[in-house]
């Protein structure tokens, strides 16, 4: 009997080696390690399962950070210590495998300060476990609308975290190898670290496809309240849904309203609806978080609602630009810092010099048209 239990032990041993061997080829990873010999990636590590077990602590409930409909994130630690967020899909396009090397290979050269950088991949397992940089400080959702509600969060920091994220969707729609959509832009997606600059997370890299001939890459995924209407007629994303979803998270920071909110007669709204009517209806000052409206930087508010009444327009080529959004915000936080200087109630500094200080108007150096008559219409108005 001892024979017998010793030789089905080795037996099953050969066996679970065997198919991790097989989801190891099966999901790319020889072709991974060419790759990384041939570029000289040098930062991208391949986890074994039980590098990941370890770090995960066999998935232990403790260690989840969040758990979606795509799958499990959990917090791990690594043998160097390296504190890690490792994602654990439930599902992977059969279709999409053949190509999941590549894009893990252009998503692990991706260095935005303000994007969360791809670490390393786990193939061992039927569905690849990818794992990134860890960001303390939770999500843009949770500052915004968790149960400590009235904590004052300034214009100031709202309009870094604003810029910041834009920039990064700027970065990947137009600074990379390929054009890189997002899918899945919302207040959940923008990590905080312990400084609160915003770190756009979630690539959703699993789940990659490329669609037509311009070889863009889409994520069929996305969160109702922030889903572009046009893509629901196209069955289309274009860079320009990221453009409409990241509008419906500037509502998010100038409201302090959830994409899809309760009103006050219970019932379900859409954010974007909402504003869009009360807008042209003249009642910004209703729906605005009361928090950030001041005399001092109405104009700014009325310029950012503006702004975000052009990323929401039902027509894709209506809406500006990524990198247009991001040079209009920069604009929009400069003016904002000349207006007022912002108390700093969460006690926060900014380790790059990004502070409430006046800033020099020989600094405001942009190329836009848009953006020069943005400038005119504020001096215009105070």
């Amino acid at each position: 009997m001892a024979l017998t239990c010793m030789l089905a032990m080795r037996f099953q041993r050969r066996k679970h080696r065997k198919e991790k061997d097989a989801y190891f080829k099966q999901n790319g990873g020889l072709k991974l390690y060419d790759e990384m010999r041939s570029r000289q990636v040098d930062t991208f590590h391949i986890l074994t399962e039980e590098e990941v077990k370890k770090a995960t602590e066999n998935y232990s409930n403790d260690r989840v950070l969040g758990c979606g409909g795509h799958g499990m994130v959990y917090r791990g630690t690594l043998d160097d210590d390296k504190e890690v967020a490792i994602k654990k899909s439930k599902v992977i396009n059969e279709d999409c495998r053949e190509e999941f090397v590549n894009e893990i290979i252009i998503l692990s050269q991706i260095n935005h300060r303000n994007i969360v950088r791809l670490l390393g991949c786990c193939l061992e397992v039927d569905v690849p476990m990818l794992v990134y940089e860890f960001i303390s400080n939770g999500t843009l959702f949770e500052l915004l609308h968790s149960s400590d509600r009235r904590s004052v969060i300034p214009l100031d920091l709202r309009l870094k975290i604003a810029t910041q994220s834009a920039e990064a969707l700027a970065y990947i729609h137009s600074s990379t190898s390929r054009t890189i959509l997002h899918g899945d832009v919302k207040s959940l997606n923008i990590l905080l670290d312990d400084e609160y600059n915003a770190k756009v997370a979630d690539f959703g890299a699993s789940a990659l496809k490329p669609i037509d001939k311009d070889d863009f890459i889409i994520f069929i995924q996305g969160t109702l309240g922030y889903l572009d209407p046009e893509c629901f007629v196209s069955q289309h994303l274009t860079d320009r849904s990221d453009v409409y979803s990241f509008g419906v998270v500037l509502l998010e920071l100038i409201t302090r309203k959830r994409a899809i909110y309760i009103d006050s007669l219970n019932e379900k709204k859409a954010l974007s609806h909402t504003f869009n009517v009360m807008f042209h209806q003249n009642k910004l000052h209703d729906i605005l978080d009361y928090d950030i409206i001041e005399d001092e930087v109405m104009v700014v508010l009325e310029k950012l609602a503006e702004l975000v009444i052009h990323c929401l327009s039902p027509r894709g080529d209506e809406r500006p630009t990524m990198k247009e959004v991001a040079e209009r915000l920069q604009l929009l936080r400069r003016i904002q810092m000349q207006q007022v200087i912002t108390p700093n109630p969460m006690g926060m500094h900014y380790p790059d010099g990004e502070s409430s200080m006046p800033i020099p108007s020989n600094e405001m150096k942009y190329q836009s048209t848009d953006t020069a008559k943005l400038v005119l219409h504020v001096d215009l108005a105070r």
